[in-house]
């Protein structure tokens, strides 16, 4: 795989700091059971990383002691982990949201066969990633057959009552573009998702949300082998839009890897790049070394190493030309478009 980061840096990008934590966004490993073009984590079933039962404590406690009011699961495909469904269980227990980014051939598993029940009995909110409403779309971006088992999945979560006018079970589904091309207007294409699933299929849902694809991991390093990263990464700096730095996820928001290490977001974690350190101390720092000679790897914050959320508040952001792709056009992020 074609390395993107060097890419990246230095950039233009302009300098944003935190607010109030809100979110925590956690990644569960990098175990899945789809290998997606345009998957920034660059997941698959030959993937090993999870997180432990330890570091499950670990997130726990940190929870217990912040005043966070959302818990976003990923991965991966988060579900294949031992810890998924313990986490949903104890973070639904303190009274938070939480979300399962959900790439619903998942549900059809060996193992999994119970997992729409799971969901709903904990009222938990399912993204679920459905590239189009074309089956020659979604095969093409997800593999053969992704599309009929996404259908079926779909269908199981309608059954159990997500998707519903009533927003008790929320099922928002997430568009991807197939290619290196911005999303379409976000409140558009929803109206477009709705009519033709319903229509074709009988299915619903509650919201979509259009993300930009981020020239980073696999679709960084296929855009390279097609000798389109220039064009697009020009594409995603002249699409900005300053006033979507005001609503960027990472100002609320951080990222937890599957060992408990921190990042801005997830797209810096699979870049390999914590949470910046040097804005003052925050408290003593893990020394790690999982790439030997990285400038980056050599302390990095851990959740054990923060006592409160409040030490982040006003700390810079680690910022890339892959940020571009949060601040173009209408603007995306783990909730969709910005604007």
């Amino acid at each position: 795989m074609l390395d993107s980061k060097p890419l990246l840096f230095p950039s233009d990008f302009p300098p944003i700091r935190r607010r109030r934590l809100t979110t925590l966004q956690v990644n569960l490993g990098y175990r899945c059971n789809q290998s997606c073009l345009h998957c920034h984590v660059d997941a698959g079933p030959k993937r090993s990383e999870e997180m432990s039962l330890e570091t499950l404590d670990e997130l726990l406690g940190f929870l217990r002691r912040g005043d966070l009011t959302l818990l976003d699961i990923t991965g991966g495909a988060p579900e294949l982990n031992q810890v998924f469904r313990p986490l949903v269980i104890a973070a639904r227990g303190l009274g938070m949201r939480v979300m399962d980014r959900c790439n619903l051939t998942i549900l059809e598993e060996p193992g999994q066969e119970d997992l729409a029940d799971f969901l709903a009995e904990h009222e938990v909110e399912v993204i679920a990633s459905l590239p189009c409403y074309l089956q020659e779309n979604v095969d093409a971006q997800r593999g053969s057959g992704t599309f009929e088992a996404s259908l079926r999945g779909l269908r199981a979560l309608n059954a159990r009552g997500y998707g519903r006018s009533d927003g008790r079970l929320l099922l928002s589904l997430v568009y991807n573009p197939t290619g290196a091309s911005l999303p379409p207007s976000q409140c558009a294409l929803e109206a477009e998702y709705k009519r033709e699933l319903k229509t074709r299929y009988g299915i619903e849902f509650n919201r979509l949300l259009t993300l930009a694809n981020m020239p980073i991991r696999r679709f960084g390093s296929w855009l390279q082998s097609t000798r389109q990263f220039d064009d697009y990464l020009g594409l995603l700096k002249s699409a900005h839009q300053a006033a979507n730095l005001e609503a960027v996820m990472c100002r609320d928001l951080i990222s937890v890897d599957w060992q408990g290490y921190i990042y801005d977001c997830d797209f810096n974690q699979m870049l390999d790049l914590p949470l910046r350190q040097g804005d003052g101390d925050l408290h003593r720092l893990s020394p790690v070394s999982p790439n030997p000679g990285s400038p980056n790897q050599r302390k990095r914050l851990h959740l054990r190493d923060l006592t409160s959320a409040e030490l982040l508040r006003e700390r810079s952001i680690q910022v890339g030309e892959h940020c571009y792709g949060c601040t173009a056009g209408q603007g995306s992020s783990c909730g969709g478009a910005l604007a």
